[in-house]
């Protein structure tokens, strides 16, 4: 049975190979939906242009006292490109859960900007403490590009031995390493450097896309707008 992606678009040119489906839209990228061993569908997206006012969103979370209970909100905004606002999603999700993957793809598909967005920011993969997005699960939900970008390469050793206190370690750990290795990439000046990680684009298209939205710092602009937003916002 074809995925219902494929039901969804006018003027589709279709290819089927062994191991994945190909989709040529009459737009400015390709997309590719490729079948994994476990059985989910992960989107990946081929920038024929990346337009000046590509439609990114950028999500963080607010502040949250360690070792206790409780939400913690967490905005999304929507840019055009590094310079226009366009609009403002939120959600919650529970301190040290396991809830950041489904409630942030929920806010997304559910927002009326998400049929504009072509891909997705996160400031880093873990939440909330240790609510940890599963960035493979949220290509998969979403079916956008998912992208995250931290100052500081992550202690993948010093995540893990931490992990070892909470409920579902394994769990988080394996989301963690859905992730892959992170990436070193200059970006504004090219002496500022920030890590990355991506799922469903080319690491090519992934650094074309950082630069072009980081105007104003080292940090694509909904991003750093996220954050100034969920940081002023009082703990749930």
């Amino acid at each position: 049975m074809l995925c219902p992606l494929f039901t969804t678009r006018a003027f589709i040119l279709f290819e089927q190979s062994k191991f994945s489906f190909r989709l040529n839209l009459i737009t400015s990228f390709s997309l590719y939906v490729c079948c994994a061993s476990r059985g989910e569908v992960l989107t990946y997206r081929k920038f024929r242009v990346i337009k000046p006012e590509i439609r990114v969103l950028g999500v963080d979370d607010g502040i949250f006292k360690p070792r206790t209970r409780g939400y913690v909100p967490v905005i999304g905004v929507v840019f055009r490109g590094g310079y226009w606002l366009d609009g403002v999603m939120h959600t919650k999700i529970r301190v040290d859960g396991t809830d950041a993957t489904r409630k942030i793809s929920q806010m997304i598909t559910n927002s009326p900007h998400y049929k504009q967005l072509r891909v997705i920011m996160l400031d880093g993969i873990t939440f909330a403490g240790f609510n940890v997005v599963d960035i493979k699960e949220l290509n998969t939900k979403t079916k956008l590009p998912v992208i995250t970008v931290t100052r500081e390469k992550p202690n993948l050793e010093d995540i893990r031995r931490a992990l070892k206190n909470l409920p579902k370690s394994e769990e988080r750990w394996k989301a963690i390493l859905n992730a892959g290795e992170p990436v070193e990439v200059p970006v504004k000046s090219g002496k500022e450097k920030i890590y990355m990680q991506a799922v469903g684009i080319s690491l090519e298209d992934a650094i074309k896309i950082l630069k072009l939205t980081s105007t104003r710092s080292n940090i694509p602009e909904a991003l750093r707008v996220a954050h100034l937003i969920a940081s002023g916002i009082t703990p749930l």
